[in-house]
């Protein structure tokens, strides 16, 4: 048989529901057509082998995320698997930003828990001149500790996100696993973990199979895409996504595999592609 992990796609639309662009995915049985108007029911009309269960939708801000996650959720029977939490540039590694930090991560906790969205988004922010990585990791632990008992009681996980500095996030903190990794062990919680972006980490320190089943513990989310390009994981770029997506179907990881790439041709080719490179015998 075929054992299909959960993905999502990220087709790099643009529209006005949502600032910066839109995660769409077709629902079990269902296949998404281009857009036409500002419907969204009109992306999905006739079957195809692209079964996907869930959406993700950056932005925490709830006048944004409330009109998709209603439309998708009563209209097309679709899960969402993630949110941003809070905001990208100035992170967590700065005391003076955790109050307004914190209110945007119970803010999306809320929405999480409304519309059953498996995890939230977090991300750790620039480095700042004179703070080690040791000192921003305390800092960042601190905040973390704050918000993980609301986490843990709603029932949401908070997946802090790794980025590269290197191409295309300079100076970004979370850029390397291990330093993810110590985080979540310094907070403690079941619910802070890592969104673990293996185009990211492909470019900062390789050894991708290898870090996976050794962080799988602390993964809550995973992001795909080929490097280099940031594009579809065919034979031009040079991650092994089969082997990849095997090594995480023999752990206990049973949450989402999220698509992050700039299709090179018809986007709906590409995420038929997606789903077949990611599954798993």
């Amino acid at each position: 048989g075929m054992m299909r992990l959960p993905c999502i796609a990220r087709l790099c639309l643009r529209v006005q529901l949502v600032d910066g662009g839109l995660y769409v995915v077709a629902p079990k049985a269902l296949r998404p057509c281009q857009r036409s108007d500002g419907s969204l029911s009109q992306w999905c009309e006739q079957k195809s082998r692209v079964q996907q269960p869930g959406v993700s939708v950056p932005g925490f801000w709830s006048d944004h995320i409330y009109p998709v996650s209603t439309e998708w959720h009563f209209w097309a029977g679709l899960n969402m698997s993630s949110c941003w939490a809070d905001t990208l540039g100035v992170g967590m590694n700065d005391p003076a930003e955790h109050d307004r930090i914190e209110g945007e991560i119970r803010e999306s906790i809320d929405v999480a828990v409304q519309y059953d969205i498996a995890g939230l988004i977090t991300f750790a922010g620039n480095r700042r001149d004179g703070l080690t990585d040791d000192e921003a990791l305390d800092i960042s632990a601190t905040l973390l500790r704050r918000v993980a008992p609301y986490a843990e009681e709603k029932g949401v996980n908070l997946n802090m996100e790794l980025l590269n500095s290197k191409v295309d996030h300079a100076g970004y903190q979370g850029d390397h696993t291990a330093w993810g990794v110590a985080l979540c062990e310094a907070v403690g919680s079941p619910r802070v973990k890592l969104l673990y972006d293996i185009y990211h980490m492909q470019i900062m320190e390789g050894d991708v199979i290898r870090t996976i089943r050794d962080s799988i513990n602390w993964i809550g989310h995973f992001h795909t895409a080929g490097n280099p390009g940031r594009n579809d994981m065919d034979d031009t770029q040079e991650l092994c996504y089969p082997a990849i997506c095997k090594a995480i179907a023999e752990t206990d990881y049973d949450l989402y595999l999220g698509h992050e790439f700039t299709a090179k041709g018809d986007r709906l080719e590409a995420l038929a592609a997606a789903y077949d490179t990611c599954s798993v015998d």
